[in-house]
């Protein structure tokens, strides 16, 4: 016969091989197909031979990337946005609730302990105490004073299983909170910058409009003089009146951009102003990188990552459902009629083992309800698994789109410089002939309009080089490290 010490130890054995016996299945992240260097990124040999397999980075300090602009205003609103966005602590906030929730799952791994204090008032059925049915049967009290404990060993890893899935869930919701923060300091960049783009157009229209105040003084001069008709000064005046409205519609929309960017910094437009300072052509350097960096650097795609691997764990506690379950259950304390007698050693009491059902618990059929469990999580993880894959494809999109257009508007920049200059020389001749009376006026409108429309394309490419810029920079992750990356120039 086995003594009780020998079966307490060989039963506590037998307990901890199975609660290694984790019938989950192993997570391993999928592979993606991915290009040994980005089309529009020109890597050298060497770079390209630099290519390795991802090691995740999501959580690096990304650092204030924008200073790359070297602008103090801009700095100073990212700043601010870090402080006081709404979006950005509402995400803090689900970062606390899932770090929360993996502190509970956490918690099953333990045992339970709980004390209770109080009487008892029963009275049993004659028939339950094999009594006549005539029998006196008084009711009786009943104090106890005990100390309960239960705890499930883990056999088959369903407790195991639901603490990796929670985990995985508190990462996502860590990558998601530096997603939302990335994305916050780009807003803030593309709309600092559009306002600024706004404020180069609006001194445009300001010097245009001077200028055009200026040949309608001349043409009515002439007018007066009788060396023209009628006619050109009121096309005069129809050109100065455009110029006048197409500035008030910049006016309109620097204000609605100076509203959303008042909301970007979690303040209310009617408290938020900034002055006007117009656009300047920026240069800075910034590394593409190597398409495996990705998936280290990119808060969205580890997000997407860890999403895949709390899928894969609930999948091991919807398998551990069709195996057995041991609770461990047991209470020690006092228990008497009377109050004063409760705590005297003769009324002391334990139970080990459930009160009430049983210690092992084996499913047999429940309609196929732990299939379907575990056919929904197998069907979640496919389904993370697809979106994962996407979301790395559409990252390595943004990257290319974004070199691409940087790549691109430094060409067209170029060439718009020249179309400035050209229709500056042109309009510089059409006034001379003008005033000589060899060409029309009409000549002279055309010209001055030409200018308008070249250099104002010439502000809004400067604006889209910088709003891709940042659009880079957030397709690449954030920040970087100069070191052993390829560099786009704008």
């Amino acid at each position: 016969m086995i003594k009780p010490l020998r079966f307490i130890f060989a039963l506590g054995a037998l307990l901890l091989v199975l609660a290694g016996c984790s019938v989950g299945p192993h997570y391993q992240r999928p592979s993606v197909d991915m290009p040994a260097a980005f089309k529009e990124a020109s890597l050298s040999p060497e770079d390209a031979q630099r290519w390795k397999a991802a090691q995740p980075a999501d959580d690096i300090d990304r650092g204030r990337w924008w200073a790359v602009f070297n602008d103090t205003a801009l700095n100073e609103l990212e700043a601010q946005a870090m402080a006081a966005n709404q979006d950005l602590k509402a995400a803090a906030a689900r970062v606390a609730q899932a770090r929360a929730l993996q502190q509970g799952a956490r918690s099953e791994l333990f045992p339970r302990v709980d004390a209770g204090f109080g009487p008892t008032r029963q009275r049993a059925s004659n028939a339950a105490q094999g009594l006549s049915d005539d029998a006196p049967n008084s009711a009786s009290t009943l104090w106890r004073g005990q100390v309960g404990a239960s705890y499930e060993a883990d056999l088959f890893g369903r407790v195991a299983a639901g603490v990796d899935a929670a985990t995985a869930e508190t990462q996502q919701s860590e990558a998601l909170f530096r997603s939302v923060q990335l994305t916050l300091q780009a807003d803030v960049a593309q709309s600092y910058f559009l306002i600024r783009r706004l404020d180069a157009e609006q001194e445009l229209y300001r010097s245009t409009v001077s200028l055009r105040g200026q040949t309608l003084k001349l043409v009515e001069r002439r007018y007066a003089e009788g060396d023209i008709s009628e006619l050109d000064v009121a096309r005069a005046k129809s050109e100065l009146a455009s110029a006048q409205s197409e500035s008030l519609g910049v006016e309109r929309q620097r204000a609605v951009g100076e509203h959303a960017l008042a909301i970007l910094l979690g303040k209310s437009p009617a408290d938020f102003s900034i002055p006007p300072r117009p656009l300047q052509e920026i240069s800075v350097g910034i590394p593409a990188g190597l398409p495996s960096s990705l998936l280290e650097r990119r808060p969205d795609i580890a997000a997407a990552e860890r999403a895949m691997a709390a899928a894969n764990a609930r999948i091991g506690a919807a398998q551990a459902a069709f195996f057995p379950r041991l609770t461990i259950t047991g209470a020690l304390g006092y228990e008497s009629s009377q109050i004063g007698d409760l705590l005297q050693w003769s009324s002391r009491t334990f139970l080990l083992g459930p009160l009430v059902g049983t210690m092992l618990s084996l499913p047999i059929f429940d309609g196929g309800q732990r299939q379907a469990g575990l056919d929904q999580a197998r069907a979640k993880y496919e389904e993370d698994v697809a979106v994962y894959r996407q979301t790395v494809l559409s990252a390595f999109r943004e990257v290319e789109d974004s070199l691409s257009t940087l790549r691109i508007l430094g060409t067209q920049t170029t060439v718009q410089d020249e179309a400035v200059q050209s229709a500056a020389r042109a309009a510089e001749l059409s006034h001379t002939q003008y005033r000589e009376g060899s060409v029309s006026y009409l000549d002279v409108i055309d010209a001055d309009r030409g200018v308008l429309l070249q250099k104002r394309v010439a502000v809004q490419l400067d604006g889209d080089r910088a709003q891709a810029a940042v659009n880079l920079i957030r397709s690449i992750g954030g920040g970087w490290d100069h070191a052993g990356a390829d560099t786009a120039r704008l």
